[in-house]
């Protein structure tokens, strides 16, 4: 494959309220787009050649902030998609905790029989979300790749990538505009970079 620079997209209204953000479909906060004005910055001297993205608006809001310029085509991916929440959507833990009490019990122990009721079992998503690598087998290894999608699904990757079995999906904080990047080789993959935000504690971004 190639190097992976995996971004999360920025922050929306929902993630603010810490509510189950899945399938639905909506823009980032303000606060979102600055973020990812800074990331366009920190990328600014960074080779791309090819683009992939969720295709929910607050990925290609993202990936568009970030490719602003470059020409880039952006690749909608609807397998890198966040889990689809179904009537969890929308809902804080909390609000789960009370009206599914047992579904609950299942998101905090992360069992593998988890599924969210009108929403995406777990191993679902998992299995939807592995099928985006297949695109991957097309480039170069000394090309540079930008995905831009969600936490589950990044992790989800990375848990693949690295081999170390989804279970340990939880032992990876990926932050609103965050930047990990993905070393992959035919054995093996190096994880070069995980979860830097500090360009969101910098000045304004190059272009504003």
């Amino acid at each position: 494959m190639a190097r992976l620079i995996l971004v999360r997209h920025g922050l929306t209204d929902h993630n603010s309220s810490h509510k189950f953000l899945g399938h639905t479909d909506i823009d980032l906060s303000a606060e979102g787009f600055r973020q990812v004005e800074k990331l366009r910055g920190r990328l600014a001297e960074e080779k791309i050649d090819a683009v992939y993205s969720s295709d929910l608006k607050r990925a290609m809001s993202s990936a568009e902030a970030v490719c602003k310029g470059r020409g880039a085509e952006i690749i909608c991916c609807p397998e890198l998609r966040e889990i689809n929440y179904g009537d969890c959507e929308s809902l804080t833990f909390g609000e789960i905790r009370q009206r599914y009490p047992e579904l609950a019990e299942t998101i905090n122990k992360l069992t593998p029989d988890l599924s969210f009721p009108g929403g995406e079992s777990w191993q679902g998503f998992i299995d939807r979300t592995l099928t985006f690598l297949d695109r991957l087998k097309q480039h170069k290894p000394e090309q540079r790749i930008l995905i831009v999608a969600h936490g589950g699904p990044m992790r989800t990757l990375l848990c693949n990538l690295l081999g170390v079995g989804q279970s340990h999906w939880r032992t990876f904080r990926l932050d609103n505009a965050s930047l990990s990047i993905v070393d992959t080789y035919p054995q093996r993959a190096i994880l070069s970079l995980l979860n830097d935000t500090s360009h969101l504690n910098e000045g304004p971004s190059r272009g504003e």
